[in-house]
């Protein structure tokens, strides 16, 4: 194993030296925090239709299947964008590609908000979903800039933004509904997406240093399965990610059921301020970041794993306490996000060459592994109830913590290596 570690140090190496696009570029805390505003609000709009649903259907005159495919299609829609869309950062100037691809979501976005005809309105969610992938061509894009013995701290920090967009979109978009109409919400979007394009237009690098890629789009999207193939880190990261995600929709794609019916008849409003707990999670992102730095990456894996499958306990006992459910949101949040900041840093020190490539196939998995949650959990609730979620959700997590354990020794870690040969 000592020299198939040192091949994938010196191909880790060689690749950082070729990416190259930190070296003329200061990555400063402030331009982070931008990467990650901008990250938090380019995924909320994948977020917002949620507690809409009722009110978009009553406006348009859309009947309970046809409202319930908004969410479908604005998922599909996101899905796809990570195979065909996220790719494209690695043949192309990302700075223009991110900017190109705000500019096109706030004309979704607008879409969506003028939308009189379900028909009109579901074109614009399918849309918008497809556009809101310029998340991860952020996320990549922050990380080709970081140095690499920050990249993990830098990840982190995006990381947290995309967490926070995720879990304060459907409070937000609630709020906002109330005060001014569903339509509000997107107008707002669209607004602030169009200034997120301007500053970043003017404050990312123009240029970079890396050599250009001369694949053709089938190519580059050939490419995609072909690094699956080939890394065997990139499939256990993959892994990771579908299982800690199908946890995490495990739960926040049902708790509302519980939460609504005896004995707390929680309103929407109430149940949607559960994403604040949630953003504890971003504290894990960053946590999570600085230990990858430290060459720490398969311990906070184990531990995060760890942490997922005991956050079930509480979880199971909220129809008796409601400090039950803080607790394990909590639990659930940090080891999710910590797993997930941890699968990014790694998988993208395989090749930094093709960190868009790499962060996008991964996230395909990321999606499968939400929808099968979401899937499974409601379907279950409705024939055995909250404990059999919980079951549910334990599963997922302790097959994850079984796959960590069986690995964990097996599996070249490049960014543990990497830190190793600085440090020397």
């Amino acid at each position: 194993m000592p020299g198939k570690s040192e091949a994938v140090t010196r191909r880790t190496e060689a690749r950082s030296g070729e990416s190259g696009e930190g070296s003329t570029f200061v990555l400063s805390r402030g331009v982070v925090m931008l990467f990650a505003v901008a990250c938090g609000a380019a995924v909320a709009n994948v977020y917002f239709s949620q507690p809409l649903l009722v009110t978009m259907g009553h406006d348009l005159g859309m009947s309970p299947a046809v409202v319930g495919s908004v969410v479908t299609l604005t998922h599909v829609g996101y899905g796809l964008g990570l195979f065909f869309l996220v790719p494209l950062g690695d043949v192309a100037d990302r700075r223009r590609l991110i900017v190109a691809q705000l500019l096109l979501l706030v004309m979704a976005l607008a879409v969506v908000a003028a939308a009189n005809t379900a028909a009109i309105l579901l074109v614009g969610m399918a849309a918008t979903g497809l556009l809101a992938v310029v998340t991860q061509t952020l996320v990549a894009f922050a990380a080709s800039l970081a140095p690499p013995a920050g990249r993990g701290r830098v990840v982190g920090l995006v990381t947290s933004g995309v967490v926070i967009g995720i879990l304060l979109a459907r409070t937000a978009s609630g709020l906002m509904a109330d005060l001014a109409g569903w339509r509000s919400v997107y107008l707002a979007s669209a607004s602030l997406t169009a200034l997120l394009a301007l500053v970043l237009y003017r404050v990312l690098p123009r240029h970079s240093d890396a050599p250009p890629t001369t694949l053709r789009y089938g190519q580059l999207l050939r490419s995609t399965i072909t690094l699956f193939a080939r890394e065997q880190l990139l499939r256990l990261r993959a892994l990771f990610g579908l299982l800690v995600f199908a946890a995490f929709s495990t739960l926040w794609s049902s708790v509302a059921l519980p939460l609504s019916e005896a004995p707390y008849f929680l309103p929407h409003s109430a149940i949607g301020a559960l994403g604040l707990i949630g953003v504890a999670g971003a504290l894990a992102a960053t946590a999570a970041g600085r230990l990858n730095d430290r060459g720490l990456s398969r311990r906070t894996t184990g531990i995060a794993l760890t942490l997922l499958a005991v956050s079930w306990l509480p979880l199971a006992f909220i129809r008796s306490s409601l400090w039950a459910l803080v607790v394990g949101v909590i639990l659930l949040d940090l080891a999710v996000q910590a797993v997930h900041v941890t699968n990014q840093t790694l998988i993208y020190a395989l090749h930094p060459d093709a960190g868009s490539r790499l962060i996008g196939g991964y996230m395909v998995f990321y999606s499968i592994g939400s929808a099968t949650g979401a899937i499974a959990a409601t379907s279950l609730y409705t024939v055995a109830g909250w404990g059999a979620v919980c079951a549910l959700g334990a599963t997922f997590s302790c097959l994850g913590l079984v796959l960590w354990a069986f690995t964990r020794h097996g599996t070249p870690d490049p960014a543990a290596e990497v830190t190793s040969r600085s440090g020397t």
